[in-house]
């Protein structure tokens, strides 16, 4: 089992990057979210990897943090949850929204993912429930945002306009929950 890899970026596509690691490189599937975060061509990168055998094929996935390569698995325990839909999601979703958004059992943001229907997106939220919550908590994994969701969605927002409000104000963590609240109230408003 190969469970992280360092090396060179040789080569980027829109969901994997090829590794050198001297005598040989690997192709790596990663979610198309993290392909900047990770780093341009001869950029040295450390992934966090999770091989997978099937009956033809041995592919690896690679993430940026150990969280986002146990959640990618956990997706992947899901009866019809392949790895190219659990790395759908994992593009779609960050390791803390993924977590929000189980536990608030939001269905519209998990159908938001090519490929993830009604049952689907019910069937992830039933089965990472528990699952996700053992593994971390939402405060391991900075809840700021989600305090201000959480807020937000008290107030009677939907959690789509919450989430929204959130991603627009980007307000700096250390601030008051109060503070950050606020600011995502006046993207509601305005």
């Amino acid at each position: 089992m190969i469970t992280n890899v360092r090396g060179k970026i040789i080569k980027i596509g829109i969901d994997w990057m090829d590794i050198d690691l001297g005598p040989i490189a690997l192709r790596i599937n990663v979610p198309n979210s993290s392909i900047s975060a990770l780093g341009k061509t001869s950029d040295t990168v450390t992934l966090f990897t999770s091989m997978q055998v099937r009956e033809d094929s041995m592919t690896l996935y690679g993430f940026e943090s150990d969280e986002s390569r146990a959640s990618f698995e956990s997706l992947i325990s899901i009866n019809g949850v392949g790895p190219r839909l659990g790395l759908a999601v994992m593009s779609m979703f960050s390791v803390n929204d993924l977590v929000h958004a189980v536990n608030t059992g939001d269905q519209l943001a998990f159908s938001r993912v090519p490929g993830v229907g009604k049952k689907t997106a019910g069937r992830i939220i039933l089965e990472l429930k528990g699952q996700l919550a053992k593994d971390f908590t939402e405060s391991e994994l900075g809840d700021s945002p989600s305090e201000v969701l959480e807020a937000l969605t008290a107030l009677g927002y939907s959690s789509n306009e919450a989430r929204e409000a959130v991603r627009l104000s980007a307000t700096e963590s250390d601030l008051p929950l109060e503070e950050r609240v606020r600011a995502a109230l006046e993207h509601l408003s305005g």
